[in-house]
């Protein structure tokens, strides 16, 4: 096989003509890899995308081949899937103000060109959710929030609406699925590409807690920071050091690496009714 890419926390190999895209045990926040890995989490974030992939098919089409057919040494890491010609957006859908949202939010009103009700404040649920593309910055680059007609002038007026729409619906669908399991999903990002066939494909990972927020249910409390279930614990530690999120990041605490292990183990627990072995 043949190393394509090397990124912040997957691999990815040409095998004919698939892909075997690899999800590593880095992790990576505000666009910065970092020195430290998370034992298990590229098998974890595997796992867990390959089990929303099946929920959510009749949604739309994913790129997965096989997840079983890829070679050894990657077995329970790896996806066998199909070349796309990916999109050069990150389509992010929110149903909860956050992160990088809220900051939006508190300067300007609105969320990438989404105007919002006044008096919002941490964890506010919104009255629906919304459309919140970015660009797709190169590694070592941060991604930026766009407007939808920002993504209109990158994709076309059509392509943007059916992203936008996929988006919203697969959002919905999730997070009403994980509800049923106790589980918030704040927001979420999705990538897109292009089969040959010119069919619109969900890519990359998918609803994992690399690409999502999740929150516990019963412990929600708008107007507060929430106990989370994905790498937003590792953000506000690195964001404690005093780091200018600028390469090099620091490395984690042993403390740091096993709470952030055993938070990504929860989830998938609590969201598949699958035991983690």
């Amino acid at each position: 096989m043949e190393l394509l890419h090397s990124g912040k926390a997957r691999d990815i190999y040409a095998d004919g003509e698939d892909l075997i895209l690899v999800a590593s045990d880095r992790i990576s926040i505000y666009d910065v890899a970092l020195p430290t890995p998370i034992p298990d989490k590229g098998r974890l974030l595997t796992a867990l995308s390959l089990w929303w992939f099946e929920q959510l098919a009749d949604l739309v089409p994913n790129h997965v081949i096989s997840a079983t057919d890829v070679p050894a040494e990657f077995a329970g890491r790896a996806i066998r899937c199909q070349r796309l010609d990916m999109l050069p957006v990150e389509c992010v859908a929110r149903g909860y103000l956050t992160g990088g949202g809220l900051r939006e939010y508190e300067r300007t009103g609105a969320v990438s060109g989404v105007p919002l009700p006044r008096g919002l404040g941490e964890a506010s649920i919104l009255p629906e959710p919304i459309f919140t593309p970015s660009s797709k910055a190169p590694m070592g680059e941060h991604d930026e929030p766009i407007t939808y007609d920002d993504m209109v002038d990158k994709v076309g007026e059509a392509t943007a609406e059916r992203l936008r729409q996929i988006t919203l619906d697969v959002y919905r669908r999730g997070a009403e699925l994980a509800a049923d399991r106790g589980i918030l999903v704040a927001d979420t990002k999705l990538e897109f590409g292009w089969a040959p066939d010119g069919t619109l494909v969900l890519a990359d990972e998918l609803l994992t807690s690399d690409s999502s927020r999740f929150w516990p249910a019963e412990s929600y409390q708008p107007g507060r920071v929430q106990f989370s279930y994905d790498k937003q614990y590792v953000r506000d530690w690195a964001t404690g050091t005093g780091w200018d999120k600028q390469s090099p990041a620091p490395d984690l605490p042993a403390e740091v690496v096993e709470a952030t292990r055993a938070r990504y183990i929860d989830v998938y627990e609590k969201l598949t009714g699958n035991r983690w072995e």
